[in-house]
């Protein structure tokens, strides 16, 4: 068996291995992984590794590490934190012991690099999973084995609506009103994000706009001529693939997505939260998606009142690292 640290020309061997695996649910395509792992500033590629049988072989095992950098504690992510966005076998390669061993190789890099806890996936805004889906129960169990443990579950939603379907601009009421952002935003919606979402809402729009956004997949809330609520669309058009849109491929027709959301917390009470969602529904389906997805929410009751369905499950899991163990001699790999 031969372990190679992960790199761009293992791209296509990692694609094929994901989509033989888990394409038929999740099909990866070559921007989302290159733009999730090997572009993500926080990829840990002394703890990303794949597997092969051979040095000219396919790729039977991946295991892809993150850790935080040294500038997210300003938004309020802990300097040790660390995640495994992915670790996947071949099928046809299982029970040989190659997972642990990639899940090894994975962990001791991320205690080296200082890491306290580990998190499987919810990497961000560039992960892959929120956490493990509903569908591998074996795979929740072969991580519970090894001292993961379950913290919660996490929902994605998604609604279809029939061709041509406008869906009606919300009424605000208390002189507020919601439109999309323009450029000229940018500097505002920077301030109120930093003032009301401090944390990784923050982070990631900052990072929608180092990445060429123009506004458009932002809505805003106005009030007496102040942002007071946002709510992010995406679609095919988006710079940077979100979370809600990363599927698409499986369907023929046109996916939105919708999330996060939020409103300031001087203004909450009015149903804007409801109101907003309904306003990013109106312009998403006027751009042509067939379907919207809300991803990673526990609130099934709330979107549900929209006529939102649960679609997809995932189970978030997370696991205090031991002290330091020795380094293990891998001069052969």
């Amino acid at each position: 068996m031969i372990f190679e640290r992960f790199e761009e020309k293992h791209m296509e061997g990692a694609l094929a291995l994901w989509n033989k695996e888990l394409g038929a649910s999740f099909p990866m395509r070559p921007r989302l992984l290159r733009q999730n792992a090997l572009e993500d500033r926080r990829l840990l590629r002394k703890g990303s590794w794949v597997a092969r049988e051979s040095r000219a072989g396919a790729v039977i095992g991946l295991a892809i590490s993150k850790m935080a950098g040294e500038a997210d504690g300003r938004f309020g992510l802990r300097r040790d934190a660390g995640w495994i966005q992915a670790l996947l076998v071949d099928s046809a390669h299982r029970g040989r012991g190659l997972g642990s061993e990639l899940l090894r190789l994975a962990e001791d890099a991320l205690r080296d690099s200082g890491a306290t806890r580990v998190t499987l996936g919810n990497d961000l805004h560039r992960r892959l999973f929120p956490g493990i889906p509903g569908e591998l129960a074996d795979t929740r169990r072969w991580f519970e084995r090894r001292g993961y443990v379950h913290r919660e579950d996490v929902y994605d939603l998604i609604k279809a609506y029939v061709p041509d379907e406008r869906v009606a601009m919300p009424e605000f009421g208390g002189g507020a009103a919601a439109r999309i952002a323009e450029p000229a935003d940018r500097e505002a919606l920077t301030a109120f994000m930093a003032r009301c979402f401090p944390g990784t809402w923050d982070l990631q729009h900052r990072d929608y706009w180092e990445r060429g956004g123009t506004g458009r997949e932002y809505v805003l809330l106005e009030r007496d001529g102040a942002i007071v609520g946002f709510c992010r669309m995406n679609d095919a058009a988006s710079p940077l693939l979100a979370q809600n849109v990363y599927w698409a491929p499986l369907f023929g027709e046109a996916l939105g997505g919708i999330g996060p959301l939020g409103i300031d917390e001087a203004c909450r009470g009015h149903r804007y939260g409801i109101s907003i969602v309904q306003a990013a529904i109106h312009f998403l389906t006027a751009r042509g998606a067939r379907r919207i997805v809300i991803d990673t929410t526990p609130y099934v009751d709330f979107y549900g009142k929209l006529g939102y369905e649960v679609w997809k499950k995932y189970a978030k899991y997370d696991k205090t690292l031991d002290e330091a163990i020795a380094e293990p001699d891998i001069s052969s790999l």
